[in-house]
């Protein structure tokens, strides 16, 4: 074999793993890190300082640790029991079916209220979140914690289940 054809199967492979990857995480629901800058409440900050993955705490601890978002910095009323929120762009493909989803969600399940965010219009709260692409979807307890994201199109039975957690 010469050099050349190594490198195209090493670069292939390399391909095929990042690939799938990626595969493997889009849109997929997953628990919340302490984002810094964001408001926290007490308990696993220092956890989260030293290493320890949210994911590991109790859930009583998990909960209480993630960001909180208000009613003011999303533009509309938190819902009794869960908010979706979703940051979109004008030209994401991916966006428009998520909304579908989210709004299906909301519809059918009492106290879940869906809202879409323009990423672009709202660069400080992007910055602030930690928001790479879109769509990122958010979903937030009745008091605004953040308590699951998703980078990607979530697949609508992940976001019931999230909502359903959060009971």
């Amino acid at each position: 074999m010469t050099p050349g054809l190594i490198a195209l199967a090493a670069a292939l492979a390399v391909a095929l793993v990042a690939g799938l990857a990626w595969q493997r995480t889009n849109g997929r629901m997953r628990g919340v890190r302490a984002v810094p800058g964001m408001r926290q409440t007490g308990g696993m900050r220092g956890r989260i300082a030293a290493g320890a993955r949210q994911d590991d705490a109790p859930q009583d601890q998990a909960a209480a640790a993630g960001p909180v978002l208000t009613s003011a910095e999303i533009g509309l009323p938190l819902g009794d029991r869960a908010t979706l929120v979703q940051f979109s762009t004008a030209f994401c493909a991916p966006c428009r079916a998520t909304r579908r989803i989210l709004d299906e969600v909301a519809g059918m399940i009492d106290g879940v209220t869906h809202v879409d965010i323009d990423a672009e219009s709202h660069l400080d709260l992007v910055r602030r979140l930690d928001i790479r692409r879109t769509p990122t979807v958010l979903v937030l307890g009745p008091d605004g914690r953040i308590a699951k994201r998703a980078s990607g199109q979530p697949r609508k039975a992940d976001v019931i289940a999230a909502v359903g957690e959060l009971s």
